[in-house]
């Protein structure tokens, strides 16, 4: 498969070389050709929250904008443990909720979220959650993660605090309550619940909702040692322009699907 690179183009002033640094994710050449990319990086997706133990009990649902028709989506059926995902089981859903396509139960919170989600920021092309266990320790201290390392700064400016758990999300206007709470923003910690990232691609909110958890982890353990000493204002929104863009997002994941291409090939099915 074949993908079209969307170069940003920079002379190096020394030699007067050319080099080439892409700015956006790889998209493909038709609807039908990046409807399969999408899918097959979903079913990828799945299979690395498995093994990064992200996957707590029928907890967690990641999602992505249908190419052809975007206000529907796809997403895992409920009940099919995350590892042993394939591009055949997920469904498509619409916007009432239906299962246009693929066979296999919707998941009601998954329903709830993401539909809200996913109408109230059309640049939103997937969102991922799930029950990780350091994105909840951090969850129930109702606090924005700090500027503590190079990679948290990622989400220095650009994550929020939902604050107003209710119970399990099956409600519509809980959903709508979150994706307010999400505009302009890539990430939210929901407060007594967990997170949830964004992306213009499968690949940047899942890599997001990776290094959203690590960070969680990595403060939990730094603030437990002592007194963590965060990065400045301007320094922490300076790195915030280099490590958290899309472009990132999307290459930070290629690794693990890599991984997963080799090593699980059957969700390719």
């Amino acid at each position: 498969m074949t993908a079209h690179f969307r170069p940003a183009v920079y002379d190096l002033p020394r030699d007067g070389h050319t080099v080439f640094r892409w700015e956006h994710p790889p998209q493909q050449a038709t609807v039908e050709l990046e409807r399969l990319q999408r899918k097959q990086s979903l079913a990828a997706a799945f299979r690395v929250f498995a093994r990064l133990g992200f996957d707590m009990g029928g907890a967690g649902h990641i999602t992505v904008r249908d190419p052809g028709r975007p206000d529907h989506f796809w997403v895992n059926p409920v009940g099919v443990y995350f590892g042993h995902v394939r591009v055949r089981d997920l469904l498509l859903v619409n916007p009432e909720g239906a299962v246009i396509e693929g066979e296999g139960a919707l998941n009601l919170a998954a329903f709830a979220i993401h539909a809200a989600l996913h109408e109230a920021h059309p640049e939103v092309v997937a969102a991922a959650h799930a029950h990780s266990l350091y994105g909840k320790a951090w969850s129930s201290l109702g606090r924005l993660l700090d500027p503590l390392t190079q990679d948290a700064c990622a989400f220095y400016e650009r994550h929020g605090l939902f604050d107003n758990f209710s119970g399990v999300v099956l409600e519509a206007s809980e959903g709508v309550r979150i994706a307010a709470a999400l505009a302009g923003r890539k990430a939210l910690i929901l407060q007594n619940h967990g997170l949830l990232t964004v992306g213009e691609t499968v690949e940047a909110a899942v890599w997001r909702f990776i290094a959203m958890d690590n960070a969680a982890q990595t403060q939990l353990l730094a603030e437990a040692a002592g007194t963590p000493r965060p990065i400045p204002h301007e320094v922490a929104r300076h790195t915030a322009r280099q490590v958290g863009t899309e472009f990132g997002g999307w290459f930070s994941f290629q690794p693990y699907r890599e991984r997963i291409v080799r090593e699980e090939p059957d969700f390719l099915d």
